[in-house]
């Protein structure tokens, strides 16, 4: 079903835009722990790169199929987000019409932040976890999984993530991680992604093309979005950092050449917009 190449994008089902096509990247992330697979005996699969490339899609969909192609029903999975509503927005939301297409049986317990999807007889048994602060690391302790999904793994603190890869004690556990670029002095960059190898994870880095159910339009309209290091990072998915002319739009009549106030410490406060104003403060 996932190596259809039909003419169309998507196929429309009432309010649901199910993919028709899949791109060569994500038919990767879809069967890369399948056992004739060039990379099923990997541990781990590292997702990065622009936005909207289609990653997170494919990366849990790919999860769940995982989860049903050789594991007991006694065992329990993850899905982790910087917050739960984040997660249920941003991953549950656009996963439900899809596993529902290929039949699968959803049931969500808002209060438990427990999912069970069923199969024919088969039934998985998913938690819900948001990874917010230092704090967070201790709602996941406790639990034994057999695999997790990161979504957003840049922006969760370290002590959640490595906390939730340690309750991965299955000998089949795998980790799954997604996520858009952040400096690249980022312990996620540093620990991880480059050291792949090391740590035997498959790295797949996603760029706009790679998501074959945006038009030529869209994507020239998200490259229009960014400039600078945001357009590196959120349009071509590099680890970059801040530097040069990060704001294309400075100049001169932004400088001043005294500073207002006799202050021993001065701090600059800076809140970006692309569709609203960017605004700037000096404080004394």
């Amino acid at each position: 079903a996932f190596r259809q190449s039909g003419l169309s994008r998507q196929e429309n089902t009432g309010k649901t835009m199910i993919p028709r096509r899949f791109s060569e990247k994500q038919r990767t992330l879809l069967s890369w722990w399948c056992p004739d697979s060039p990379y099923a005996n990997h541990t781990a699969i590292l997702c990065d790169g622009a936005v909207r490339s289609g990653k997170t899609l494919c990366m849990s969909l790919s999860f769940v199929l995982w989860a049903f192609s050789g594991f007991s029903e006694e065992e329990r999975f993850a899905f982790c987000g910087k917050t739960i509503a984040s997660l249920r927005r941003n991953l549950l939301a656009p996963l439900r019409p899809l596993l529902l297409h290929y039949g699968f049986q959803w049931e969500e317990q808002l209060s438990r932040n427990r999912l069970l999807l069923s199969y024919g007889k088969d039934r998985r048994e998913f938690y819900l976890f948001g990874g917010r602060d230092e704090s967070s690391a201790g709602l996941i302790q406790g639990i034994t999984l057999a695999g997790v999904l990161l979504d957003e793994a840049a922006l969760m603190p370290r002590s959640f993530v490595e906390q939730a890869l340690a309750r991965c004690s299955s000998e089949q556990a795998r980790f799954w991680f997604n996520c858009n670029p952040e400096h690249p002095y980022h312990w996620l960059y540093q620990e991880w992604i480059c050291k792949a190898a090391e740590k035997n994870a498959l790295r797949l880095h996603f760029e706009l093309d790679d998501n074959p159910s945006l038009s030529e339009k869209v994507k020239a309209r998200y490259r229009s979005l960014y400039s600078g290091a945001f357009y590196e990072r959120f349009i071509l998915g590099k680890w970059v950092r801040a530097e040069g002319l990060v704001y294309p739009f400075f100049s001169e009549r932004h400088q001043f050449k005294a500073l207002p106030a006799p202050c021993a410490e001065w701090v600059i406060s800076c809140d970006y917009g692309t569709v609203n104003p960017t605004s700037m403060g000096l404080w004394g």
